[in-house]
């Protein structure tokens, strides 16, 4: 199937076609500016805009930056407040005249990395991956399967959330060196390690191109790879997942 995924970020809305056996992009991948305020109107209407200039007729899925639950937006830690209990898939669903399908951004991008990126060999067991940003997002898999809408970038961890202490924005805004932010990070994976014991840890985000200058840091017992499928997760995954919501609608 080819679908048209959409990854939804604080500074830019990026999308492609997707073919959803391959994880190959289709097409060229688009990005537009995420619209300042980012209003649940206005990213709409830039959402609009991406699918029109791609020229895609069909159903579209997003990642999108909240824990999305029945295609209600729940919280707004990084986003507009504007966004919680906006009916999200309905609004983009209206707007374009299409089905669009939603979910948690590092959900999506994390369903990408299980099917055709780092953990693609690793469906047993229990897999934490963790997108490493402005803030730290997460999805849990058991067995390749996903369990939706975790939030350990927001477990309490030195007396605040978590990606406030070691988020890729914390380590810029404390002028920290790789390695030294490393040794944070590692200590919240210790955390993690503790309360849930996984298998594996991968991490994504922007913060995973640099894997090579802070790995040495990382003591945690679990295994920790860097992901694979990088600034095309959001996308790739996003598809996938309008490919499962389809299929299961299929069978309604």
């Amino acid at each position: 199937m080819q679908l048209l995924g959409v990854d939804i970020g604080g500074s830019g809305i990026k999308g492609a076609i997707v073919d959803t056996q391959t994880g190959e992009l289709v097409t060229e991948r688009l990005r537009i500016k995420t619209p300042s305020p980012a209003t649940p109107e206005a990213v709409a209407q830039t959402l609009k805009e991406l699918y029109t200039q791609i020229g895609y007729q069909g159903p579209v899925a997003c990642g999108f930056p909240a824990r999305v639950m029945k295609g209600v937006v729940q919280t707004a830690a990084n986003i507009d407040k504007s966004w919680i209990n906006t009916e999200v898939e309905k609004l983009f669903s209206e707007t374009l005249g299409q089905q669009v399908f939603v979910a948690n951004d590092a959900d999506v991008a994390g369903f990408a990395e299980m099917a055709v990126g780092a953990g693609r060999d690793y469906q047993k067991g229990q897999v934490i991956f963790l997108t490493i940003g402005t803030g730290i997002g997460s999805a849990i898999f058991l067995d390749g399967a996903l369990y939706p809408n975790s939030e350990l970038g927001h477990v309490i961890f030195k007396g605040d959330s978590a990606e406030r202490y070691c988020s890729d924005s914390a380590r810029e805004k404390n002028d920290l060196k790789w390695s030294e932010w490393g040794k944070r990070f590692n200590e919240y994976l210790c955390h993690i390690d503790f309360l849930l014991k996984p298998d594996l840890f991968i991490l994504g985000g922007g913060a995973s191109k640099k894997f090579e200058k802070y790995k040495d840091a990382l003591t945690v017992d679990t295994k920790v790879i860097p992901a694979q499928t990088l600034n095309f997760a959001g996308i790739i995954g996003a598809a996938m997942y309008g490919e499962s919501c389809l299929k299961q609608l299929e069978f309604k």
